[in-house]
């Protein structure tokens, strides 16, 4: 049974609409949320001062109710940070 990936246990909004992660396993990575700006779910994180409220909820980051972002993609898709 393949192991799950880990949670997101902190997140730091950093320039040009990037997310700097922290998972559980100690990794870092950095997320680039730009590609998602345009999917409709994702628009409101276009307003700088919105996507800087990125908060922790049940091992993801969300902004609200309806935004947030999959834990897996943050994992997978996010950059190594060394």
């Amino acid at each position: 049974m393949k192991a799950m990936n880990p949670e997101v246990v902190g997140a730091q909004p950093e320039q040009d609409f990037c997310l700097r992660v922290s998972f559980a396993n100690g990794e870092e990575k950095l997320f680039d949320v730009k590609p998602y700006l345009d999917y409709p779910v994702h628009r409101k994180l276009r307003d700088g001062s919105y996507f800087t409220r990125a908060r922790i909820e049940h091992g993801t980051v969300v902004w609200d109710e309806e935004t947030d972002l999959s834990p897996d993609s943050l994992y997978l898709l996010g950059q190594p940070i060394h």
